[in-house]
């Protein structure tokens, strides 16, 4: 029988949020390593290619970083092309032995496109321009829908639904840490 003593490092709630012309991802700063909060303002949401896409990433630190280069990278080659880039770095997220164990996911957007990335290969657009991963995705993911049809922008329904989750998920603080594209002028 294996022994499952091994402390993991639980981090995070990312939301995506896409809404009247704008696409925010927002993130938890919290990192919890076993039952003891390791830091509360931790930043996991990022920009690439100069402000023109934006990423969150749930999961471990190290393999995040490692996939945030690989994505930039792949963008670079396919001339900013977010789901080229995208379908590139799944397929060698899934078939590189390296990348393989990295224990991440990751939202990514830009003024077109809002998808989910993950190490099995999977590449999700949302239906209604929502999502959210990690350990409070759901609750987040949940309070962003019910706001859907509000008069909140974006960014208001991606740092309340942030808020939401923090009441519910251990692992979720409301440090939150935000970056926003305004897709239509």
């Amino acid at each position: 029988m294996k022994r499952q003593n091994k402390k993991s490092w639980h981090s995070t709630t990312v939301v995506s949020i896409r809404k009247a012309g704008e696409v925010v991802i927002a993130a938890d700063g919290q990192v919890t390593l076993g039952d003891s909060v390791m830091k509360d303002n931790a930043k996991k949401v990022r920009t690439l290619s100069e402000g023109r896409v934006i990423t969150g990433f749930a999961g471990a630190t190290a393999d995040a970083f490692a996939l945030f280069e690989r994505l930039e990278g792949k963008l670079e080659k396919s001339s900013n092309n977010l789901m080229r880039a995208c379908v590139e770095l799944a397929k060698d997220w899934r078939t590189d032995r390296y990348l393989r164990r990295l224990e991440a996911m990751m939202l990514v957007a830009d003024k077109e496109y809002s998808l989910i990335l993950s190490g099995t290969g999977d590449i999700l657009e949302p239906k209604n321009g929502m999502m959210a991963i990690g350990s409070g995705g759901n609750f987040a993911l949940a309070a962003a829908r019910a706001l859907e049809k509000s008069k909140m922008n974006a960014e208001e329904i991606a740092r309340k639904s942030l808020e939401i989750a923090s009441d519910l998920c251990i692992y979720t603080n409301n440090n939150i840490v935000l970056e926003k594209i305004v897709c239509k002028k």
